[in-house]
Parts: C-alpha cells; sequence; structure tokens
C-alpha cells in the first residue's frame, strides 16, 4: 500500500502546501469558534521522542485530541528505536499498530530508514537537518498576518541549521528570496544551500541580510546536543544578534518570528521578542493548527 510521508517541504508539492496553510487557517477558526471537529476519530497517532521539546508534543497531542484521535508519547526509554532493535523492525513494528507515526530524532538518515520500512505516513517532527513542521506553522502565521509570501524578503541570521534548510526548502517551495547572514563556519548545509540556486544566498552582514527584508527570523545559537559549545558560539554569533537595529533595517512592516525555546540577550533582545512586530506567539500556536492540517491531509 501507497502512502504519503513528510520527511521535509519538498516532499509536497507548492499548491499542497499552500493548502495546508488554508485548511490550517479553517481548523485555527473551528477551534475558536468551539465547535466539534472529529475528522480522526479512532485514529492513533504513535509519537516517537529521542529529542524532548515542549511545543512539538504539546501540538501533536493536542491537535490529535481535537480532531478525535488519540496520540501515544513514547520517550527514549519507552522505544528501541536504534539500540536494541534495528530501526526497520521498529517502523515494522510501529506501523502495525498507529495510523501515522510522527518522530523527533538526531540524524535525518534513521528517519528514512525508518520511513522506507512503515506500512504509515511518516512525519518528521525534527532531525539535526530539517525541521519542516515548524515552516508549516511560520508560513501559515505570515499568511495570517500579511497574505501569500510570493516574491517577498526573508532575512534567517544566525546558524545555518535545521531551521535555516527548511527555510531555504520554503523559498523553493513558496517562491520568496532568503537571506542568510551567518558567520563563516557555521553555513548551512552545502548540497541543501545549491539547490536553491538563486532562491537563498548567504551573506556575511546581518544588517545587509535585513536590509528592507519582510521577515526577519533567528533561532537559538546553541541547538540541542551542542550545549558544550555554547561559550564558542557564543563569541561566533555576537554581532548576529537581532536588535531594534536589525529591525530597523527592515522592512517598516517587517515581522519576526523565532521558533523558540529563545535566550534573550543572546540571539535576540527582549525589545523585539516582545515587541509589536513580534508575532513568535501566533508562530508557536500555529504549530498545532499546521499539523492537524497535515495530518488530515496524510490520513484521510
Amino acid at each position: 500500500m501507497t502512502h504519503k510521508n513528510f520527511l521535509t517541504l519538498l516532499d509536497l508539492s507548492p499548491n499542497t502546501l499552500r493548502g495546508l496553510i488554508t485548511r490550517g487557517i479553517e481548523l485555527k477558526a473551528i477551534r475558536k469558534a468551539g465547535s466539534l471537529h472529529e475528522t480522526l476519530k479512532n485514529k492513533v497517532l504513535a509519537m516517537v521522542f529521542e529529542k524532548s521539546s515542549t511545543r512539538t508534543r504539546m501540538s501533536f497531542e493536542a491537535g490529535m485530541a481535537q480532531l478525535g484521535g488519540t496520540a501515544i508519547f513514547l520517550s527514549p526509554r519507552d522505544t528501541q528505536l536504534g539500540r536494541g532493535e534495528p530501526i526497520e523492525d521498529s517502523a515494522r513494528v510501529l506501523s502495525r499498530m498507529a495510523d501515522v507515526i510522527m518522530i523527533r530524532t538526531f540524524e535525518h538518515e534513521k528517519i528514512e530508514r525508518f520511513t522506507a520500512c512503515s506500512e504509515v505516513p511518516v512525519i518528521n517532527a525534527l532531525t539535526d537537518l530539517y525541521h519542516p513542521c515548524q515552516l508549516l506553522a511560520d508560513m501559515q502565521t505570515w499568511f495570517e498576518h500579511r497574505g501569500d509570501m510570493q516574491g517577498k524578503t526573508v532575512a534567517w541570521i544566525g546558524d545555518g541549521n535545521n531551521m535555516c534548510h527548511s527555510y531555504i526548502n520554503a523559498a523553493r517551495q513558496y517562491g520568496f528570496t532568503l537571506n542568510i547572514a551567518c558567520p563563516e563556519g557555521y553555513d548551512p548545509d552545502t548540497k541543501v544551500l545549491q539547490a536553491a540556486a538563486a532562491s537563498a544566498v548567504i551573506m556575511r552582514d546581518p544588517a545587509e541580510a535585513a536590509d528592507n527584508a519582510d521577515l526577519v527570523v533567528t533561532d537559538v545559537w546553541a541547538s540541542m546536543g551542542q550545549e558544550e559549545e555554547q561559550l564558542l558560539r557564543e563569541k561566533a554569533f555576537a554581532r548576529y544578534q537581532i536588535d531594534s537595529n536589525i529591525m530597523n533595517a527592515a522592512a517598516g512592516d517587517a515581522l519576526f518570528m523565532h521558533c523558540l525555546p529563545a535566550h534573550r540577550g543572546e540571539e535576540v533582545t527582549a525589545d523585539v521578542i516582545d515587541g509589536s512586530k513580534s508575532v513568535v506567539w501566533d508562530e508557536a500556536e500555529n504549530r498545532m493548527h499546521a499539523q492537524k492540517a497535515l495530518l488530515e491531509y496524510l490520513l484521510l
């Protein structure tokens, strides 16, 4: 039996991605109206976590409950993923018990191996290479506030990490230009960047990247698993902080996003993330609504 998966934004067409945004906005309105909407009644989502996350667990679990389904949380203590049992065997077993499987792990290769042996759809809830579910939420948030992303300019300022990679893919799929400002040695993956061609450009000066940008985005300087590099990274990224000067360089109606958790005083100042241009709380909530749209798409 064939089924759809969501490991990167490139797994879906631009039209399908826009359709998910539309559906996410509809599902958000249904939720706000207090209407019962159980399209996934009796469906089971298995949530496999090798990396912990407040927003990922809450958004998927609450979203599945709102759609009438059930979500089962599996912590690193609850699975043998890649340890005592081959990844392929875990996929064969879990996919016979669940209708859809969400995985949050480290190596992207691990989720690819799992997906190859799964009988049901698999969702990438984060790997070291990509974080596509966050981009669904970010794009929904932009559409709610400003409309279509086509032809816009986004400034990514910070590490060339999994979030940066997903923004590179988003530039390709949604038709915007991505200015990437990162220090040397922290560039995004070469293959991911080259595949985007002119859609994504690396710059070293954060003010240049932010110049007249419609959206400014950043992430923590040291992600989970990089804590031992904290001091080194603080030094490398010192001039890549998003502050009022960076936001003033952007377009007058520019928005600010951050996937959270945020470290005020490091990658972003408090006046920016808590200011009028910040939409991070809408962005965080939209993880749930965008993922509900994705779950419906994969299962119905």
